[in-house]
């Protein structure tokens, strides 16, 4: 499965970090600008599967930077939605004239973000808003929060189920202890790489009833991997 790439554009760094952190235990590849300038040379340089776009940017302002994407043939039909402080309809109705193709007015709450950006990425590129993921035997509803194994329900925690989650989203990909602190627990968490260890053995011990094989391998001296057939 491709990790879907959002790119946040947002110049209130508090805000920005949030969405960053949030979309990253969401599964997604985040990058994140601070103005529309650097908006416009960061989708040149690697274009995003869809953008979280500010209306009011340093530079660029985030209706010129959706005006100017969607004048360009290669970002014509590049997702966007936009955050803004107003909530007035006529702003909103130039947002979406503009050529946003969803508009969230602050605040809003991180959850309701990503199921719009899972609504849109569905809407608009299917094949990129996989909620339901399937790896082998297993299966995982992000949305739902449920695991199924050969059709038996398994119970997690919400931190074996965010790993479970991660791995299926990459298998066959050795990820290290510090990698997945990081995408598990968030960077700015400190939690020691051990603690990795004790979770991995949770969730092996969740998946592995009736004798079921192990489909977690450990690599040694690199990590983890999901050793399933995708």
């Amino acid at each position: 499965m491709t990790v879907p790439s959002i790119l946040v554009v947002e110049d209130e760094d508090a805000l920005a970090t949030l969405l960053q952190y949030n979309l990253e235990k969401e599964g997604y590849q985040v990058a994140v600008a601070q103005d529309g300038e650097e908006a416009l040379v960061q989708v040149d340089e690697r274009q995003p599967d869809l953008i979280v776009l500010d209306w009011m940017l340093p530079k660029v302002s985030g209706i010129e930077v959706c005006r100017r994407l969607r004048g360009r043939v290669e970002t014509r039909n590049l997702p966007i939605i936009m955050l803004t402080a107003r909530g007035e309809e006529t702003d909103r109705i130039r947002g979406l004239d503009t050529g946003a193709d969803d508009y969230l007015t602050k605040p809003f709450s991180t959850v309701e973000l990503a199921a719009r950006i899972r609504a849109v990425l569905r809407r608009i590129r299917p094949g990129l808003a996989e909620d339901v993921l399937r790896r082998g035997d297993l299966t995982i509803d992000r949305v739902a929060h449920r695991v199924k194994r050969n059709g038996r329900e398994i119970h997690l925690g919400p931190t074996e189920f965010r790993l479970l989650s991660h791995l299926m989203q990459h298998p066959g990909r050795v990820f290290s202890r510090e990698q997945l602190l990081d995408a598990v627990w968030g960077s700015d968490v400190y939690v020691e790489a051990r603690t990795v260890d004790v979770h991995v053995g949770r969730l092996r011990k969740a998946l592995m009833k009736d004798g079921e094989t192990d489909p977690i391998r450990t690599v040694r001296s690199a990590g983890y991997s999901l050793d399933v057939e995708s």
